[in-house]
């Protein structure tokens, strides 16, 4: 072995490449042998079977499974732990994990400077974490199935993929399940999460402190919440779909600088959940059959709202504030429930769109006031209101409301809701 060193670099020295090994590990071998007596570069390729290992790689090197082969942590700490960069992972069942929550096993550990990992079409099943990835830049996780500790009780169980102060990530493709979060996302910038289906989770997303990411053409469904991007700035959400979640379908909160455009949000409990949101663009957006549309507090204001589409929601606005929020103030939003006419015929209603008066807020403080809605007393009330403005409560307005959706094909997402409900 010393003597092959020494040719390799005799070799190197005289300008001639070294080509790497590719190296068989066989049914019962030991595979954490054949790692270590792999030279950096090496291919190792492991042929279908089981093999128990918590695998250890600090070289430069590629795993590639044949025909899938398993990897089994025997429910002990990470069942492969990555510390050298620029390591390749393929092909692989990687399973049970851990369960400790304090040394954070999971099926795959990207440790600290493991920069430009790569792990793609493997199975992660029944791990504490799926991939926990940690001070490591330009990774890249594509084409996995992650399902987590599905027996546990959802405190209990790691993230699908958890990124801590990460640049240059690429999330993609990937089908998350039975996690806590499918997607953990924290101080991690200039990232891709692109073609992910986030499913029967926590939080399809769960996603604070990161700048200059983009979110595109993500399903999130059957979980908590979809996605939920907090405490974050200069975003692109665009063209996801979210349905089918117990509470909200996206959730922005304390966000700022951004841009959520040509998204799905459908049969949940309420599709946007806007929170301390400031100088941030909503456009392009099918809002469809969610018990509230927009749920907006906390002083989201300065925001530019044009070209959505709301309709079918049991709510189309829950606002609570001290003035007005004017929205469509350029091109209009389209509203199911707008009662207005269009008598020039140029596509934009006559009059504003009001989303709230003094019967809704009345409700919302006292819910058990909705039996009472259809009430000719409470009718009587709402007309008072529209009609005296010393009544009037603030509420999002749209002067410019469209008298037809942009998105003819809505219909497809009426009745995706969270299953029992």
């Amino acid at each position: 072995m010393r003597g092959a060193r020494a040719l390799a670099i005799c070799l190197l020295s005289i300008g001639l490449s070294v080509q790497a090994a590719t190296l068989r590990v066989r049914p019962g071998d030991d595979l954490q042998a054949v790692v270590a007596a792999a030279a950096a570069g090496d291919v190792i390729e492991i042929e279908r079977a089981s093999y128990r290992v918590n695998l250890k790689i600090d070289k430069q090197l590629t795993l590639r499974g044949i025909d899938r082969p398993t990897l089994d942590g025997g429910l002990t700490g990470d069942v492969i732990r990555v510390t050298a960069p620029d390591v390749l992972i393929e092909g692989l069942i990687v399973r049970d994990s851990g369960d400790d929550l304090t040394a954070q096993n999971a099926g795959i550990y990207i440790y600290p400077g493991a920069h430009r990992a790569i792990v793609r079409h493997c199975d992660l099943t029944y791990n504490l974490f799926g991939l926990w990835i940690e001070k490591a830049d330009d990774v890249l996780v594509e084409g996995n199935r992650i399902t987590g500790k599905r027996d546990y009780m959802s405190p209990q169980r790691g993230n699908g993929v958890q990124l801590y102060n990460t640049k240059g990530a690429r999330v993609i493709g990937n089908d998350i399940s039975f996690v806590r979060d499918a997607l953990y996302i924290d101080v991690s910038h200039h990232a891709l999460f692109k073609g992910n289906k986030l499913h029967h989770s926590r939080y399809g997303t769960h996603y604070m402190n990161s700048y200059y990411n983009l979110w595109e053409d993500n399903d999130t469904y059957y979980n908590r919440g979809g996605l939920a991007l907090m405490e974050v700035r200069e975003q692109t959400v665009r063209n996801n779909r979210a349905w089918g979640n117990s509470d909200h379908g996206i959730m922005l909160r304390t966000i700022q600088d951004s841009v959520i455009e040509g998204n799905v949000v459908a049969g949940n409990q309420r599709g946007f959940f806007i929170y301390d949101v400031e100088y941030a663009t909503l456009r392009g957006n099918l809002v469809v059959d969610n018990v509230v549309g927009a749920h907006l507090s906390a002083g989201s204001t300065r925001n530019v709202v044009e070209r959505n589409d709301f309709i079918a929601n049991r709510e189309q606005v829950r606002y609570v504030g001290a003035r007005d929020e004017r929205w469509g103030v350029k091109e209009g939003n389209h509203w199911s429930n707008y009662l207005g006419w269009d008598r020039d015929g140029n596509g934009i209603g006559d009059v504003p769109y009001e989303a709230n008066d003094m019967v809704d807020r009345l409700s919302w403080r006292y819910p058990s006031m909705k039996l009472l809605l259809a009430s000719p007393s409470v009718q009587a009330l709402r007309m008072v209101g529209q009609q005296f403005p010393v009544l009037r409560v603030p509420t999002v307005t749209d002067p410019n409301p469209r008298m037809r959706p942009r998105q003819s094909d809505w219909s497809q997402w009426l009745g995706r809701y969270f299953p029992g409900v």
